[in-house]
């Protein structure tokens, strides 16, 4: 238990940012497997439309802090390579 008013405020703003980062990491994981579902099917137009999803969420929690940002254009590069490989 937190010791003083400050920290139990700290405390209480701690455990809702957390909620609210899972949910956003939750969100991208999400994206990432709708993506390379739709690469494992073969299909390049939801593969394509996945992909554009993943990079507005990544790129969007990378400006907030909850990536770096070399780990999202790394996760980007990475999902752009195997978009690329449907070709």
């Amino acid at each position: 238990m937190p010791n003083s008013n400050d920290a139990a405020k700290r405390h209480r703003q701690s455990l809702k940012r957390r909620t609210h980062n899972r949910a956003i990491r939750s969100r991208v994981r999400t994206s990432i497997k709708a993506f390379e579902a739709a690469v494992a099917g073969k299909d390049k137009t939801v593969a394509t439309t996945a992909y554009a999803e993943f990079v507005k969420l990544i790129d969007t929690a990378a400006g907030k802090g909850l990536y770096h940002s070399n780990t999202a254009a790394r996760k980007k590069s990475r999902l752009h390579k195997k978009l690329a490989s449907l070709s």
